[in-house]
């Protein structure tokens, strides 16, 4: 019988769900949880309970407090550490995990600014170790389409994309009641969420970037936003607030077990409110963005990202030599969550299956057609179930598509971000080499 691979998790939020499942659930014969570690008991204690017994019928495993994070390796021997803490302390956890001895796994984005990227860089050099950073969008059928489409030179050699992706108002607007809407925390959208798109660019095309420029504001959200509108909101969050009853921006953390177990109940240990209201303060992360690049192949990006609109979905064309691949995807619209609600407790985690989903290439001097696109089922559009394949199973299928992501690619991605972010407080372009050298591609 082959031993089981040891893995710990630190961060017992929403986003944990998916790899304790995994490793619960699924691939319970080939992988062993060993340990949470978390801010929280309670979380903890929630996932002990609530999902490895009631769910997976698997046995309560040892918590420890994120101070004892090095006392946890000691004591359970992790292979591997998943980090799903908050955007701003990945690299903590990431980088120690890695000097006492274990492999990591990381929620994108992989940081948030480029200092801590040099510094998993420095302890990955140092200390051998391994870092891979889960961006499952990868693994959707329609990504990994419009890859075969670019990579089998169905239109030439890549000369532009233009990329917009928008977030509705249910999705978009769960990043400003959440950490995300203070960029020391998240990097703001253009880290935390376009790092997801920028990855996606940067593997359809095969190349880095090289020149970044910049703008964005925060249009939508926000109290000075609602006000000029001439809307007032007295609340600082909405769960428990009468007034807040009618208000569509408004979730309550009491009435859904998950959001009440992960966060309501956790609140006196950790004072983070998971519903604060959108149109209150602080918020200092953009909703509202516009990004230029050239990449080192000379391929010219044109990005926009909207987190306030009535539908949420994308559209990406990229441009060749020999002609035009275009891919359209309506995952909501109104707000209405196509698909399942399994992974509750972070709401982003239920997109489920796509509402529409349309890729066409237009050859130069011939006939147009449209692109078969597998079917698929699970979270993410399809995507989860085949990216956790190629992380724990012991024997993955071959992936020709070379979709698993190191620490360069998670670099690469957060790199555009960071370099935007800088781009819109200085106006100027960045040269992304000034943050970080990449390797050559």
């Amino acid at each position: 019988m082959t031993e089981r691979k040891r893995y710990a998790l630190v961060g017992t939020g929403g986003r944990a769900g998916m790899y304790v499942r995994a490793i619960a659930d699924t691939y319970r014969d080939v992988a062993e949880l060993v340990a949470f570690c978390d801010l929280s008991q309670t979380r903890m204690d929630f996932y002990n309970e609530a999902r490895l017994k009631e769910e997976f019928n698997y046995p309560p495993v040892p918590t420890y407090l994120a101070s004892d994070f090095d006392k946890m390796v000691e004591e359970t021997k992790p292979d591997t550490v998943i980090v799903t803490t908050i955007d701003a302390t990945h690299h903590t956890y990431i980088i120690r995990a890695m000097e006492l001895g274990c492999d990591a796994i990381s929620e994108k984005p992989m940081t948030t600014d480029a200092e801590k990227a040099h510094a998993i860089f420095d302890a990955i050099e140092r200390t051998g170790k391994s870092l891979r950073v889960t961006f499952n969008y990868r693994y959707a059928p329609a990504y990994t389409k419009l890859r075969e489409v670019v990579r089998d030179g169905l239109i030439g050699t890549p000369t532009h994309v233009d990329f917009s992706w928008v977030l509705d108002t249910r999705h978009g607007a769960d990043y400003f009641r959440r950490w995300h809407r203070e960029k020391q925390n998240s990097g703001g959208l253009l880290v935390h969420k376009a790092t997801h798109h920028f990855d996606l660019v940067n593997w359809w095309i095969d190349s880095y970037p090289k020149t970044v420029f910049a703008m964005g504001d925060l249009k939508f959200y926000g109290k000075e936003n609602a006000e000029a509108r001439g809307e007032h909101y007295d609340y600082v969050r909405y769960t428990g607030e009468p007034e807040a009853e009618k208000d569509p921006f408004a979730l309550f953390l009491d009435k859904d077990p998950s959001l009440r177990g992960l966060y309501l109940n956790a609140e006196a240990e950790t004072g983070y409110l998971r519903d604060r209201n959108v149109f209150g303060e602080p918020v200092t992360a953009e909703d509202t963005m516009c990004v230029t690049a050239r990449y080192r192949s000379g391929v010219l990006l044109s990005y926009s990202l909207l987190a306030y609109t009535p539908w949420e979905g994308f559209k990406v064309a990229i441009t060749g030599t020999k002609g035009r691949a275009e891919l359209d995807v309506i995952e909501k619209v109104e707000g209405a969550i196509i698909g399942s609600k399994d992974e509750s407790a972070n709401l982003e985690a239920s997109k489920g299956t796509l509402k529409y989903t349309e890729l066409r290439v237009f050859p130069m001097f011939k006939e147009p057609y449209i692109v078969e696109i597998p079917k698929a089922t699970g979270g993410h559009g399809g995507a989860d179930p085949v990216m956790l394949e190629q992380i724990f199973s012991p024997n993955p299928p071959d992936d020709p598509f070379k979709r698993a992501a190191s620490h360069i690619d998670g670099a690469a991605s957060i790199l555009m971000g960071i370099s935007a972010n800088k781009s819109i407080d200085t106006g100027m372009p960045v040269n992304v080499d000034d943050l970080l050298k990449l390797p050559e591609k």
